[in-house]
């Protein structure tokens, strides 16, 4: 804890004193606090989650979790993805606190505290630290738009309506 004494000196320290399950996110440096999620945002991520854990649970592939659950990318990015996986190569990134390092896979529901950010400094900050795969799916209109690591950058695919398609899985989520 923190006293008048002794501030905090960075964002980083002020988010790693904040409550355990704090809805709260380090964005290029800045502290990012969110409301809860919507209703509709949750139907849609318990629908991608069910799926893609049933799958997952017969592929064998990896490991994925979801929101609330920190992922460090580095002390002035620290994210929590509504679901991520992690390719069994990349298993050891999963430490105490968290995912250390770039998911292989991100989804990411919008809503309208978030859309702006997650289609932005967070899709920059995804492919810079070299996610493979990029989903956002919007709740109400359930348009998908998928971005693809080609190299260093993001290659936008083609939307799609429910339905993630993911060339890594070699597997389709229709929601």
């Amino acid at each position: 804890m923190f006293s008048a004494l002794h501030p905090p000196r960075t964002i980083y320290q002020v988010w790693k004193n904040l409550p355990e399950g704090t809805l709260a996110e380090i964005i290029r440096n800045k502290l990012s606090i969110r409301p809860s999620h919507t209703d509709s945002h949750q139907v849609v991520l318990n629908s991608n989650n069910f799926r893609l854990y049933n799958f997952l649970g017969r592929s064998k592939l990896g490991k994925m979790r979801i929101a609330v659950y920190d992922v460090h990318f580095s002390n002035q990015n620290i994210f929590q993805p509504d679901i991520i996986f992690i390719a069994n190569e990349n298993l050891k990134k999963i430490k105490s606190k968290g995912l250390v390092g770039a998911p292989d896979l991100v989804i990411e529901i919008l809503s309208p505290a978030t859309a702006q950010k997650d289609l932005g400094e967070k899709k920059d900050v995804y492919e810079q630290y070299g996610v493979k795969e990029y989903y956002t799916v919007d709740p109400a209109s359930k348009i998908v738009q998928s971005f693809i690591l080609k190299g260093k950058q993001f290659v936008e695919q083609p939307k799609s309506i429910a339905v993630i398609h993911s060339p890594m899985l070699k597997f389709k989520i229709n929601f």
